[in-house]
């Protein structure tokens, strides 16, 4: 089986490097062409704002599956490019479901919750009416679209709130500040759990198997760990862990202040409740979902190592 990773190298297209290797030959490209794989002495293309050089790519490795880590997720900056986050979260998505249906390939492809508008607080289902709050949750629904529309076998992950322990993240953030400061407010109006990238790379590595032997398993699902917090709780989670891994944390657990979103006005807005039900993937595939502070800790065992005083 030859599959094609998209956006290799991001956070969860790392960890896709792991989890897909075992299924069978992984050919794993990015945008910048340096160091993507040749064909017949030609780097593959993978620059979603270019999607006739994607389309080219797919046809040139003519893959059994297609997985795609790639996305404008620069949720803010979106606001003032939208055509671009459109080519990249929408128009080249389109291509490669496009692509997809004409091989006979499966597409697996990442959404967001950000397709909701965040009212209530019970956790979205997938049957639940999407109302994107901004230009990244609508390009994200638009890509959506295009894979239910154009590929049959596709299986579309919405997920929120993820991290890994590779590049920056909220907790890398947290502890620096935790370190600098004395006070620290943190919003805790928003509800979510935050979601490792190794996890979403071994659920979809699970789901692949799955959907090749039973197409009707093909489908939109929401993957996201276990559990609930807010940005609050997760800051001091993550500093609480870290004052007993013997960091010098400076600001106190309760100088940890719970601030509104309106403290930190962004040109995005952002939903307030980010929760995702899990439950059609847990009964589709057969798995349980660890809970947030699961995965929170072993990449914070991660990062903290060799860092303590």
């Amino acid at each position: 089986m030859k599959i094609l990773l998209l956006g290799k190298n991001g956070q969860v297209g790392w960890e896709l490097q792991r989890s897909l290797a075992p299924l069978g030959e992984l050919i794993a490209v990015d945008y910048r062409s340096e160091g993507n794989p040749p064909i017949d002495g030609v780097a593959l293309q993978g620059d979603f704002s270019q999607p006739e050089q994607l389309r080219d790519t797919v046809q040139r490795v003519q893959p059994h599956v297609i997985v795609n880590a790639a996305a404008h997720t620069a949720v803010d900056k979106a606001e003032s490019e939208p055509e671009l986050a459109r080519a990249l979260n929408a128009t080249a998505v389109g291509v490669l479901a496009e692509e997809a249906e004409r091989m006979g390939a499966a597409l697996v492809h990442y959404s967001t919750d950000y397709v909701f508008d965040g009212s209530g607080n019970r956790p979205w289902l997938e049957t639940d009416a999407p109302a994107p709050l901004n230009v990244y949750g609508q390009t994200k629904l638009e890509g959506e679209q295009l894979v239910q529309r154009h590929c049959t076998r596709h299986l579309i992950f919405r997920t929120s709130w993820v991290y890994a322990a590779r590049g920056a993240n909220f907790a890398k953030t947290m502890l620096r500040l935790g370190r600098e400061r004395d006070t620290l407010s943190v919003i805790n109006d928003q509800y979510g759990a935050p979601t490792g990238a190794e996890l979403l790379a071994d659920v979809t590595a699970h789901a692949i198997r799955h959907l090749l032997r039973d197409a009707s398993c093909a489908g939109l699902y929401h993957l996201v760990a276990g559990g609930e917090t807010t940005w609050h709780g997760y800051a001091s989670h993550v500093l609480a862990r870290a004052r007993q891994a013997g960091l010098p944390i400076q600001v106190a657990a309760d100088a940890i202040h719970p601030v509104a979103t309106s403290a930190f006005p962004t040109p995005a807005r952002r939903p307030h409740n980010s929760r995702l039900d899990t439950h059609k993937l847990q009964t589709t595939f057969g798995l349980t979902l660890p809970h947030w502070q699961t995965g929170v800790d072993r990449m914070l065992a991660e990062i903290l190592e060799g860092q303590a005083a």
